[in-house]
């Protein structure tokens, strides 16, 4: 399916007017994101058959897949209009999917406890009952200006019709929330590996919605539609990059069922929110750097100079070691209290470890730097003698 909509799309771009070959690429590249479900789902049910995450990954992507061939297909007429018909509501089942039972059942595909057995029925129910009214709901048909839903019941235009569908709709939303808790919940009843797990998706979730929510309040400001014509280059490649950002969920699921370099998701974690803080002070720094500078050249000159953009770039060099550390320092401080304790008493002994000559003292605080940073249930320390007794030979 991935393959036909990939030659649809260069048959439907080849008899239309030509168009940059970024905006073709940046297309494509949406298209290849998406093959990560069906990718990831495919190593998971391969290898945990029982465990339902792998299989509704796979369900995701078919859905993703449908959706890409449906909108692949080139042409106009009542066939064109059908197939829209048909796909307008195939939304919905993998973002139920993803944003409900994928965090429901993760990371071993069963429910936290019973008690959420009836969200996981009413989920269902809302899912089918979406898709069946958004399908045959009379009115025009999106993507086809002049043209009315050839499926649409007009029993179904009725005002309380419209209520119940608004109803049944913000039970979407609602049920991702309530399973996000569940996800919560169920993080802090986890430990050792099945943290490790949660901690995964949570991040992929939290990167899925910052760029969102990103793109959404710049959206806000141009209102031009979601990649509508005349919206600007960056809000464009930001948008582009919120709908490549879901690749960040199959990929983490596969880091985190597979247990495959599972215990990397706290360096991963650390160095995102290290460098997304570097990053953003340090554009901030730039920019307000230039502005402020450019004010003072033109108060002095009445004109502005490149000066102001030669002095941001090298402060902004000279900052960027020191202020790299100082994030680094907070972020361990602020998110990483336990492992920076460790880390600064680990220091010190070693500082004194250089100094001290005295034996004893140093069992003693050997004994107190294991129980500080690897809080063991029991310590103790065997020493070998310098030289072994007689007839005896040492290990």
């Amino acid at each position: 399916m991935f393959l036909a909509s990939v030659v649809l799309y260069v048959l439907a771009h080849s008899s239309q007017e030509p168009t940059s070959a970024g905006d073709n690429l940046s297309e494509l590249l949406i298209f290849v994101s998406f093959l990560a479900f069906p990718i990831v789902g495919a190593l998971i049910a391969s290898r945990h058959p029982k465990n339902p995450v792998g299989w509704i990954c796979l369900a995701i992507g078919l859905f993703w897949m449908e959706i890409l061939l449906g909108e692949s297909i080139p042409g106009s007429g009542p066939y064109p209009v059908t197939i829209a018909a048909l796909t307008q509501s195939l939304w919905i089942p993998p973002v139920g999917l993803l944003g409900i039972y994928l965090i429901l059942l993760f990371p071993d595909g069963k429910l936290p406890s019973r008690r959420w057995r009836p969200l996981a029925w009413l989920s269902g129910v809302v899912m089918v009952l979406a898709s069946l009214v958004i399908t045959f709901g009379p009115g025009p048909l999106e993507g086809h200006p002049g043209v009315r839903n050839p499926l649409g019941l007009e029993a179904l235009g009725h005002p309380w019709v419209a209520t119940a569908v608004f109803i049944v709709l913000l039970l979407l939303p609602l049920s991702m929330v309530a399973s996000a808790l569940s996800l919560v919940l169920r993080y802090r009843r986890s430990k050792g590996e099945e943290r490790e797990q949660i901690k995964w998706i949570a991040f992929a979730a939290s990167v899925v919605v910052i760029v969102y929510l990103i793109a959404m309040v710049g959206s806000l400001f141009f209102p031009l539609g979601w990649g509508g014509a005349g919206t600007p280059l960056w809000l464009g490649l930001l948008q582009q990059a919120a709908l490549v950002s879901f690749t960040a969920v199959p990929i983490a699921v596969g880091f985190a069922v597979l247990k495959y370099r599972l215990y990397d998701i706290d360096i991963v974690i650390n160095r995102t929110l290290v460098y997304g803080t570097l990053t953003i002070t340090l554009v901030t720094l730039y920019f307000g750097g230039i502005v402020v500078l450019q004010r003072i050249f033109v108060t002095l000159t009445g004109q502005q100079s490149t000066l102001a953009v030669v002095a941001s770039t090298l402060a902004i060099a000279a900052l960027s070691v020191p202020l790299r550390r100082r994030v680094q320092g907070f972020v361990d401080r602020r998110f990483y209290r336990r492992k920076y304790d460790a880390r600064k008493t680990l220091q010190a002994f070693s500082a004194k470890l250089r100094d001290e000559t005295d034996l004893e003292a140093l069992n003693n605080d050997l004994v107190g730097v294991v129980r500080e940073t690897m809080q063991p249930a029991h310590v103790s320390l065997w020493l070998r003698p310098a030289t072994a007794p007689k007839g005896n030979h040492p290990d």
